[in-house]
Protein backbone atom coordinates (compact mmCIF):
# COMPACT_ATOMS: atom_id res chain seq x y z
CA UNK A 1 0.00 0.00 0.00
CA UNK A 2 1.40 3.46 -0.86
CA UNK A 3 1.71 5.94 1.34
CA UNK A 4 -0.43 9.03 1.63
CA UNK A 5 0.67 12.46 3.11
CA UNK A 6 -1.52 15.83 3.41
CA UNK A 7 0.13 18.80 2.86
CA UNK A 8 -0.10 21.95 5.08
CA UNK A 9 0.52 25.40 3.84
CA UNK A 10 0.01 28.87 3.92
CA UNK A 11 -1.29 30.41 1.00
CA UNK A 12 1.39 33.36 1.31
CA UNK A 13 1.89 34.44 -2.49
CA UNK A 14 0.91 32.64 -5.88
CA UNK A 15 4.63 31.47 -6.28
CA UNK A 16 4.80 29.98 -2.93
CA UNK A 17 1.16 27.95 -3.83
CA UNK A 18 2.61 27.18 -7.46
CA UNK A 19 6.26 25.96 -5.37
CA UNK A 20 3.26 23.31 -3.35
CA UNK A 21 1.39 22.46 -6.03
CA UNK A 22 4.75 21.13 -8.04
CA UNK A 23 6.05 19.79 -4.77
CA UNK A 24 2.89 17.65 -4.62
CA UNK A 25 3.03 16.66 -8.22
CA UNK A 26 6.90 15.41 -7.67
CA UNK A 27 5.67 13.17 -4.54
CA UNK A 28 3.17 11.39 -6.78
CA UNK A 29 5.40 10.79 -9.18
CA UNK A 30 6.88 9.26 -6.36
CA UNK A 31 4.61 7.10 -5.25
CA UNK A 32 3.08 9.26 -3.14
CA UNK A 33 -0.36 9.57 -2.81
CA UNK A 34 -0.40 13.44 -1.63
CA UNK A 35 -3.58 15.38 -0.87
CA UNK A 36 -3.60 18.75 -1.33
CA UNK A 37 -6.60 21.43 -0.78
CA UNK A 38 -6.45 22.73 -4.00
CA UNK A 39 -7.19 19.37 -5.54
CA UNK A 40 -9.56 17.89 -3.00
CA UNK A 41 -11.63 21.05 -1.50
CA UNK A 42 -14.89 21.33 -3.61
CA UNK A 43 -17.33 24.54 -3.24
CA UNK A 44 -19.92 24.05 -0.24
CA UNK A 45 -16.78 21.67 1.32
CA UNK A 46 -16.13 22.56 4.71
CA UNK A 47 -12.96 23.23 4.74
CA UNK A 48 -11.78 22.93 8.11
CA UNK A 49 -13.77 19.72 9.03
CA UNK A 50 -11.31 18.68 5.59
CA UNK A 51 -8.10 19.66 7.62
CA UNK A 52 -9.34 17.84 10.68
CA UNK A 53 -9.99 14.81 8.85
CA UNK A 54 -6.71 14.62 6.91
CA UNK A 55 -4.97 15.55 10.08
CA UNK A 56 -6.46 12.93 12.03
CA UNK A 57 -7.13 10.54 9.83
CA UNK A 58 -4.70 7.23 10.80
CA UNK A 59 -4.86 6.39 6.98
CA UNK A 60 -2.66 9.41 6.18
CA UNK A 61 0.78 8.42 7.12
CA UNK A 62 2.03 11.90 6.96
CA UNK A 63 1.46 15.40 7.48
CA UNK A 64 3.89 17.46 5.59
CA UNK A 65 3.97 21.18 7.32
CA UNK A 66 5.57 23.37 4.78
CA UNK A 67 6.86 26.80 6.92
CA UNK A 68 7.54 30.05 5.26
CA UNK A 69 7.32 33.36 7.73
CA UNK A 70 3.44 34.06 6.88
CA UNK A 71 2.62 30.01 8.26
CA UNK A 72 4.30 30.84 11.08
CA UNK A 73 3.25 34.10 12.04
CA UNK A 74 -0.44 32.81 11.43
CA UNK A 75 -0.07 29.62 13.43
CA UNK A 76 1.61 31.65 16.51
CA UNK A 77 -1.59 34.17 16.22
CA UNK A 78 -4.10 31.50 16.13
CA UNK A 79 -5.33 33.49 13.13
CA UNK A 80 -8.21 31.27 10.62
CA UNK A 81 -7.13 29.05 8.33
CA UNK A 82 -3.64 27.89 9.32
CA UNK A 83 -4.47 28.92 12.70
CA UNK A 84 -6.81 26.46 12.97
CA UNK A 85 -5.13 23.84 11.45
CA UNK A 86 -2.02 24.68 13.27
CA UNK A 87 -4.12 24.23 16.43
CA UNK A 88 -5.45 20.52 15.13
CA UNK A 89 -2.04 19.37 14.08
CA UNK A 90 -0.43 20.89 17.44
CA UNK A 91 -2.98 19.05 19.37
CA UNK A 92 -2.29 15.58 17.46
CA UNK A 93 1.36 16.20 18.28
CA UNK A 94 1.05 16.48 21.78
CA UNK A 95 -1.29 13.29 21.83
CA UNK A 96 -0.39 9.93 21.72
CA UNK A 97 0.34 9.90 17.75
CA UNK A 98 3.29 8.71 16.53
CA UNK A 99 5.73 11.65 16.42
CA UNK A 100 6.71 10.82 13.02
CA UNK A 101 4.18 11.73 11.16
CA UNK A 102 4.92 15.51 11.45
CA UNK A 103 7.67 16.19 9.09
CA UNK A 104 8.30 19.71 9.49
CA UNK A 105 9.76 21.34 6.23
CA UNK A 106 11.24 24.63 6.11
CA UNK A 107 10.92 27.05 3.27
CA UNK A 108 12.63 30.53 4.66
CA UNK A 109 14.62 31.42 7.15
CA UNK A 110 14.46 34.89 9.26
CA UNK A 111 17.75 37.58 8.51
CA UNK A 112 19.90 35.85 11.45
CA UNK A 113 19.62 32.47 9.81
CA UNK A 114 16.74 30.68 12.44
CA UNK A 115 14.60 28.97 10.33
CA UNK A 116 11.21 30.29 10.17
CA UNK A 117 9.00 27.54 12.65
CA UNK A 118 5.53 28.01 14.85
CA UNK A 119 6.43 27.94 18.33
CA UNK A 120 5.28 23.82 18.62
CA UNK A 121 7.41 22.70 15.66
CA UNK A 122 10.90 24.42 16.77
CA UNK A 123 11.72 21.53 18.54
CA UNK A 124 11.19 19.23 16.30
CA UNK A 125 13.76 18.01 12.78
CA UNK A 126 12.67 19.34 10.42
CA UNK A 127 13.91 19.06 5.97
CA UNK A 128 15.03 22.82 4.39
CA UNK A 129 13.61 23.59 1.40
CA UNK A 130 14.35 27.47 1.43
CA UNK A 131 15.88 27.04 -1.87
CA UNK A 132 15.81 25.15 -5.45
CA UNK A 133 19.48 23.85 -4.52
CA UNK A 134 18.24 22.42 -0.61
CA UNK A 135 15.33 21.04 -2.52
CA UNK A 136 17.08 18.77 -4.84
CA UNK A 137 19.91 17.72 -2.04
CA UNK A 138 16.76 17.09 0.42
CA UNK A 139 14.79 15.31 -1.53
CA UNK A 140 15.52 11.89 -1.15
CA UNK A 141 15.49 12.29 2.70
CA UNK A 142 11.89 13.49 2.38
CA UNK A 143 10.77 10.61 0.12
CA UNK A 144 13.16 8.31 2.32
CA UNK A 145 11.50 9.33 5.80
CA UNK A 146 7.81 8.85 4.21
CA UNK A 147 8.92 5.79 3.15
CA UNK A 148 10.55 4.64 6.07
CA UNK A 149 13.63 3.71 4.61
CA UNK A 150 16.03 6.45 6.42
CA UNK A 151 19.70 6.00 4.56
CA UNK A 152 21.30 5.20 7.90
CA UNK A 153 19.55 2.49 9.66
CA UNK A 154 20.09 1.35 12.77
CA UNK A 155 21.62 -2.53 12.87
CA UNK A 156 20.94 -5.67 14.23
CA UNK A 157 22.32 -6.06 17.54
CA UNK A 158 25.38 -9.01 16.76
CA UNK A 159 26.87 -11.69 19.25
CA UNK A 160 28.25 -10.79 22.65
CA UNK A 161 32.29 -10.74 22.12
CA UNK A 162 34.19 -13.92 22.71
CA UNK A 163 36.43 -12.11 24.72
CA UNK A 164 33.69 -11.37 27.17
CA UNK A 165 32.24 -14.56 27.08
CA UNK A 166 35.26 -16.21 27.72
CA UNK A 167 37.91 -16.10 30.21
CA UNK A 168 40.07 -14.70 27.75
CA UNK A 169 41.21 -10.70 27.61
CA UNK A 170 42.98 -8.57 25.03
CA UNK A 171 46.82 -8.16 25.26
CA UNK A 172 47.80 -4.77 25.29
CA UNK A 173 48.87 -3.04 22.06
CA UNK A 174 51.91 -0.83 22.12
CA UNK A 175 52.96 -1.18 18.78
CA UNK A 176 51.67 2.24 17.76
CA UNK A 177 53.13 4.22 20.58
CA UNK A 178 56.65 2.52 19.92
CA UNK A 179 55.97 2.86 15.91
CA UNK A 180 55.31 6.46 16.62
CA UNK A 181 58.97 6.66 18.74
CA UNK A 182 60.71 5.41 15.93
CA UNK A 183 58.95 7.52 13.53
CA UNK A 184 60.02 10.82 15.81
CA UNK A 185 63.48 8.98 15.96
CA UNK A 186 64.21 8.86 12.27
CA UNK A 187 62.58 12.84 11.43
CA UNK A 188 64.83 13.63 14.15
CA UNK A 189 68.09 12.11 12.90
CA UNK A 190 68.20 10.75 16.68
CA UNK A 191 70.95 7.94 17.00
CA UNK A 192 71.05 4.31 17.97
CA UNK A 193 67.63 3.81 15.51
CA UNK A 194 68.28 0.31 16.05
CA UNK A 195 66.84 0.52 20.21
CA UNK A 196 64.21 2.34 18.56
CA UNK A 197 63.62 -0.43 15.97
CA UNK A 198 63.80 -3.56 18.26
CA UNK A 199 61.47 -1.88 20.74
CA UNK A 200 59.04 -1.84 17.94
CA UNK A 201 59.24 -5.04 16.39
CA UNK A 202 59.20 -6.59 19.93
CA UNK A 203 56.29 -4.63 20.82
CA UNK A 204 54.33 -5.83 17.63
CA UNK A 205 55.97 -9.59 18.30
CA UNK A 206 54.24 -9.50 21.87
CA UNK A 207 50.97 -8.28 21.25
CA UNK A 208 50.54 -11.28 18.32
CA UNK A 209 52.43 -13.90 20.62
CA UNK A 210 49.71 -13.43 23.53
CA UNK A 211 46.92 -14.01 21.23
CA UNK A 212 48.57 -17.94 19.88
CA UNK A 213 46.95 -20.59 21.54
CA UNK A 214 48.20 -22.72 24.00
CA UNK A 215 45.66 -24.57 26.17
CA UNK A 216 42.30 -25.34 24.63
CA UNK A 217 40.47 -27.97 25.69
CA UNK A 218 38.62 -28.26 22.78
CA UNK A 219 39.76 -29.96 19.38
CA UNK A 220 38.72 -27.20 17.29
CA UNK A 221 38.81 -23.46 17.29
CA UNK A 222 35.24 -21.74 16.73
CA UNK A 223 35.30 -19.66 13.45
CA UNK A 224 33.79 -16.71 15.82
CA UNK A 225 37.33 -17.00 17.65
CA UNK A 226 39.63 -16.79 14.88
CA UNK A 227 37.52 -14.22 13.02
CA UNK A 228 37.95 -12.01 16.12
CA UNK A 229 41.64 -13.08 16.73
CA UNK A 230 41.74 -11.92 12.83
CA UNK A 231 40.42 -8.99 13.42
CA UNK A 232 42.92 -8.40 16.85
CA UNK A 233 46.29 -9.31 14.32
CA UNK A 234 45.03 -6.88 11.61
CA UNK A 235 46.31 -3.99 13.90
CA UNK A 236 49.80 -5.77 13.69
CA UNK A 237 49.51 -5.90 10.02
CA UNK A 238 48.81 -2.30 9.43
CA UNK A 239 51.70 -1.38 11.97
CA UNK A 240 54.59 -3.51 10.14
CA UNK A 241 53.19 -2.10 6.48
CA UNK A 242 53.40 1.43 8.01
CA UNK A 243 57.04 0.73 8.89
CA UNK A 244 57.76 -0.26 5.50
CA UNK A 245 56.00 2.79 4.02
CA UNK A 246 58.24 4.61 6.26
CA UNK A 247 62.06 3.05 5.28
CA UNK A 248 61.81 1.22 2.58
CA UNK A 249 62.90 4.03 0.73
CA UNK A 250 65.99 5.59 3.20
CA UNK A 251 69.35 5.73 2.57
CA UNK A 252 70.16 2.71 4.47
CA UNK A 253 68.67 -0.20 2.23
CA UNK A 254 71.16 -2.68 3.69
CA UNK A 255 70.07 -2.27 7.26
CA UNK A 256 66.21 -2.28 5.96
CA UNK A 257 66.82 -5.57 4.81
CA UNK A 258 68.32 -7.03 7.46
CA UNK A 259 65.68 -5.85 9.28
CA UNK A 260 62.59 -7.30 7.16
CA UNK A 261 64.42 -10.66 6.82
CA UNK A 262 64.21 -10.61 10.92
CA UNK A 263 60.71 -9.14 10.90
CA UNK A 264 59.84 -12.30 8.50
CA UNK A 265 61.41 -14.67 10.55
CA UNK A 266 59.41 -13.59 13.62
CA UNK A 267 56.27 -13.84 11.54
CA UNK A 268 56.83 -17.50 10.92
CA UNK A 269 57.52 -18.33 14.59
CA UNK A 270 54.26 -16.60 15.12
CA UNK A 271 52.33 -18.82 12.63
CA UNK A 272 54.25 -22.01 14.21
CA UNK A 273 53.50 -24.46 17.40
CA UNK A 274 54.59 -22.30 20.91
CA UNK A 275 57.91 -24.78 21.69
CA UNK A 276 56.11 -25.76 25.11
CA UNK A 277 53.35 -26.84 23.72
CA UNK A 278 53.34 -30.69 23.46
CA UNK A 279 49.38 -31.83 22.63
CA UNK A 280 47.84 -29.49 19.99
CA UNK A 281 45.74 -29.20 16.95
CA UNK A 282 46.40 -27.54 13.66
CA UNK A 283 43.22 -25.80 13.90
CA UNK A 284 44.68 -24.15 16.84
CA UNK A 285 46.84 -22.01 14.82
CA UNK A 286 44.48 -20.71 11.60
CA UNK A 287 44.39 -17.02 12.93
CA UNK A 288 48.19 -16.82 13.50
CA UNK A 289 48.51 -18.94 9.89
CA UNK A 290 45.94 -16.28 8.27
CA UNK A 291 47.73 -13.49 9.74
CA UNK A 292 51.19 -13.89 8.71
CA UNK A 293 49.64 -14.90 4.73
CA UNK A 294 48.02 -11.92 4.87
CA UNK A 295 50.61 -9.65 6.35
CA UNK A 296 52.87 -11.19 3.40
CA UNK A 297 51.08 -10.10 0.54
CA UNK A 298 51.07 -6.87 2.15
CA UNK A 299 54.42 -6.67 2.60
CA UNK A 300 55.07 -7.38 -1.24
CA UNK A 301 52.29 -5.05 -2.35
CA UNK A 302 53.56 -2.37 -0.46
CA UNK A 303 57.75 -3.02 -1.68
CA UNK A 304 55.74 -2.52 -5.58
CA UNK A 305 54.38 0.85 -4.29
CA UNK A 306 57.33 1.86 -3.27
CA UNK A 307 59.18 0.37 -6.41
CA UNK A 308 61.87 -1.49 -4.11
CA UNK A 309 62.62 -3.98 -6.53
CA UNK A 310 65.74 -5.37 -5.36
CA UNK A 311 63.97 -5.83 -1.88
CA UNK A 312 61.47 -7.64 -3.72
CA UNK A 313 64.20 -10.21 -5.54
CA UNK A 314 65.44 -10.44 -2.00
CA UNK A 315 62.82 -11.78 0.29
CA UNK A 316 61.55 -13.98 -2.79
CA UNK A 317 64.60 -15.63 -3.43
CA UNK A 318 65.63 -15.59 0.49
CA UNK A 319 65.82 -19.02 2.37
CA UNK A 320 64.24 -18.67 5.79
CA UNK A 321 65.49 -20.11 9.52
CA UNK A 322 62.17 -21.69 10.37
CA UNK A 323 61.18 -21.49 13.46
CA UNK A 324 62.10 -24.97 15.84
CA UNK A 325 58.64 -26.60 15.46
CA UNK A 326 58.55 -25.77 11.57
CA UNK A 327 62.29 -27.09 10.42
CA UNK A 328 63.03 -29.46 8.04
CA UNK A 329 66.15 -31.19 7.38
CA UNK A 330 68.21 -28.42 6.56
CA UNK A 331 66.31 -25.90 9.00
CA UNK A 332 65.39 -23.21 6.30
CA UNK A 333 62.70 -22.30 4.01
CA UNK A 334 61.56 -20.54 0.99
CA UNK A 335 58.94 -17.99 1.00
CA UNK A 336 55.97 -20.50 0.56
CA UNK A 337 56.25 -20.82 4.29
CA UNK A 338 53.94 -17.82 4.66
CA UNK A 339 51.36 -19.47 2.78
CA UNK A 340 48.06 -20.22 5.25
CA UNK A 341 44.54 -20.72 5.65
CA UNK A 342 41.46 -21.44 7.72
CA UNK A 343 38.22 -24.12 7.45
CA UNK A 344 37.15 -22.13 10.73
CA UNK A 345 36.31 -18.76 8.63
CA UNK A 346 33.83 -20.68 6.45
CA UNK A 347 31.65 -19.33 8.66
CA UNK A 348 31.83 -16.18 6.43
CA UNK A 349 30.11 -18.01 3.45
CA UNK A 350 26.30 -17.56 2.69
CA UNK A 351 24.07 -19.69 4.07
CA UNK A 352 24.23 -22.92 1.91
CA UNK A 353 27.51 -21.88 0.24
CA UNK A 354 31.13 -22.79 0.40
CA UNK A 355 33.71 -20.09 0.23
CA UNK A 356 36.62 -21.79 -2.48
CA UNK A 357 39.06 -19.38 -0.08
CA UNK A 358 37.63 -18.42 3.43
CA UNK A 359 41.31 -16.83 4.30
CA UNK A 360 41.05 -14.49 0.74
CA UNK A 361 37.54 -13.52 1.37
CA UNK A 362 38.77 -12.44 5.33
CA UNK A 363 41.53 -10.34 3.49
CA UNK A 364 39.12 -8.93 1.20
CA UNK A 365 37.59 -7.67 3.39
CA UNK A 366 39.84 -6.55 5.59
CA UNK A 367 41.32 -4.37 3.12
CA UNK A 368 40.88 -1.20 4.83
CA UNK A 369 43.91 0.54 3.56
CA UNK A 370 43.35 3.70 1.15
CA UNK A 371 47.17 3.18 -0.20
CA UNK A 372 47.09 -0.60 -0.34
CA UNK A 373 43.74 -1.66 -1.57
CA UNK A 374 42.20 -5.45 -2.14
CA UNK A 375 43.20 -5.27 -6.13
CA UNK A 376 46.79 -4.25 -5.69
CA UNK A 377 46.94 -7.29 -3.31
CA UNK A 378 45.91 -9.48 -5.63
CA UNK A 379 48.94 -7.91 -7.85
CA UNK A 380 51.65 -8.71 -5.15
CA UNK A 381 49.83 -12.55 -4.92
CA UNK A 382 50.31 -12.66 -9.02
CA UNK A 383 54.06 -11.52 -8.86
CA UNK A 384 54.60 -14.27 -6.04
CA UNK A 385 53.19 -17.17 -8.11
CA UNK A 386 55.32 -15.85 -10.80
CA UNK A 387 58.24 -15.86 -8.28
CA UNK A 388 57.00 -19.74 -7.82
CA UNK A 389 56.76 -20.70 -11.44
CA UNK A 390 60.19 -19.21 -12.28
CA UNK A 391 61.63 -20.73 -9.45
CA UNK A 392 62.74 -24.88 -9.67
CA UNK A 393 60.69 -26.41 -6.99
CA UNK A 394 58.45 -23.61 -4.88
CA UNK A 395 54.95 -23.93 -4.87
CA UNK A 396 52.10 -21.27 -4.29
CA UNK A 397 48.66 -21.07 -4.68
CA UNK A 398 47.26 -17.71 -5.20
CA UNK A 399 43.67 -17.48 -3.08
CA UNK A 400 42.95 -14.47 -3.41
CA UNK A 401 43.01 -14.43 -7.15
CA UNK A 402 39.53 -16.24 -7.21
CA UNK A 403 38.56 -12.61 -6.79
CA UNK A 404 40.71 -11.49 -10.13
CA UNK A 405 38.31 -10.24 -12.86
CA UNK A 406 38.83 -12.19 -16.12
CA UNK A 407 42.05 -12.04 -17.34
CA UNK A 408 42.86 -8.16 -17.64
CA UNK A 409 47.15 -7.63 -17.02
CA UNK A 410 48.11 -6.26 -13.75
CA UNK A 411 49.69 -2.53 -13.98
CA UNK A 412 52.73 -3.91 -13.22
CA UNK A 413 53.06 -6.40 -15.56
CA UNK A 414 50.83 -4.22 -18.10
CA UNK A 415 53.78 -1.66 -17.55
CA UNK A 416 56.60 -4.20 -18.69
CA UNK A 417 55.38 -4.16 -22.12
CA UNK A 418 58.00 -1.11 -22.34
CA UNK A 419 61.71 -2.13 -22.07
CA UNK A 420 62.56 0.60 -19.19
CA UNK A 421 59.67 -0.90 -17.09
CA UNK A 422 60.32 -4.72 -17.73
CA UNK A 423 63.65 -4.04 -16.45
CA UNK A 424 62.21 -3.90 -13.19
CA UNK A 425 60.45 -7.10 -13.41
CA UNK A 426 64.04 -8.30 -14.54
CA UNK A 427 65.50 -7.02 -11.07
CA UNK A 428 62.65 -9.06 -8.95
CA UNK A 429 62.85 -12.01 -11.24
CA UNK A 430 66.35 -12.26 -11.62
CA UNK A 431 65.29 -13.02 -15.28
CA UNK A 432 67.08 -10.64 -17.55
CA UNK A 433 65.39 -11.73 -21.40
CA UNK A 434 61.23 -12.07 -21.72
CA UNK A 435 61.79 -14.85 -23.80
CA UNK A 436 63.56 -16.66 -21.16
CA UNK A 437 61.13 -15.28 -18.55
CA UNK A 438 58.50 -16.40 -20.84
CA UNK A 439 60.06 -20.03 -20.74
CA UNK A 440 60.35 -20.71 -17.27
CA UNK A 441 56.55 -19.33 -16.21
CA UNK A 442 55.93 -21.93 -19.12
CA UNK A 443 57.77 -24.37 -17.28
CA UNK A 444 56.72 -23.67 -14.15
CA UNK A 445 53.02 -23.53 -14.86
CA UNK A 446 53.68 -27.03 -16.08
CA UNK A 447 55.22 -28.23 -13.17
CA UNK A 448 52.54 -26.16 -11.10
CA UNK A 449 49.87 -27.99 -12.91
CA UNK A 450 47.79 -24.89 -13.12
CA UNK A 451 45.56 -26.50 -15.54
CA UNK A 452 44.06 -28.88 -12.79
CA UNK A 453 42.95 -25.83 -10.49
CA UNK A 454 39.28 -25.97 -12.37
CA UNK A 455 37.98 -23.07 -10.17
CA UNK A 456 40.43 -20.65 -11.78
CA UNK A 457 39.57 -21.94 -15.20
CA UNK A 458 35.65 -21.94 -14.67
CA UNK A 459 36.00 -18.21 -13.45
CA UNK A 460 38.04 -17.40 -16.70
CA UNK A 461 41.09 -16.85 -15.41
CA UNK A 462 43.82 -16.58 -17.36
CA UNK A 463 47.50 -16.10 -15.28
CA UNK A 464 49.41 -16.61 -18.66
CA UNK A 465 47.55 -13.06 -19.99
CA UNK A 466 46.95 -11.69 -16.54
CA UNK A 467 51.00 -11.58 -16.44
CA UNK A 468 51.02 -10.01 -20.10
CA UNK A 469 53.33 -12.69 -21.08
CA UNK A 470 53.09 -12.40 -24.59
CA UNK A 471 53.82 -9.01 -24.71
CA UNK A 472 56.07 -8.14 -22.29
CA UNK A 473 59.46 -6.10 -23.07
CA UNK A 474 57.76 -5.65 -26.84
CA UNK A 475 57.72 -1.63 -26.68
CA UNK A 476 61.69 0.31 -26.80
Amino acid sequence: MEPKVFISYSWSSPGHQESIRKYAERLRGDGIDAVLDVWSLKEGHDKYAFMESMVTDPGVSHVLIFCDAEYAAKADARKAGVGTESQIISGEIYSKVAQSKFIPIVCEFDGSGEPLLPVFLRNRIWIDFSSSQAVNENWEKLIRAIYGKPVHEKPELGKVPLYITTDSSSPVNKAELKFYELKQAIVNGKPRLDLYRKDFFDACYEYADALRTRQQAEKDIKGEQVLEDCGKLKQIRDQIVNWILLEAEGADREKFEETLIMVLERLLELKSRPEEVSVWYQSWFEAHSVFVYETFLYIVAALIKVQSFSTLNLILTTNYLLPETMRTSNGFGPFTAFHGGSDALQILAPPGKKLLSPAAELIKRQASREELIFPTLMEAELLILMMAAVSKDNWWFPQTLYYWSGSRPAPLFMRATQHRHFQKLAMITGIKSAEELRIAVKDGFKRLDINRWPNFFLAGINFWESMNMDALDSIA
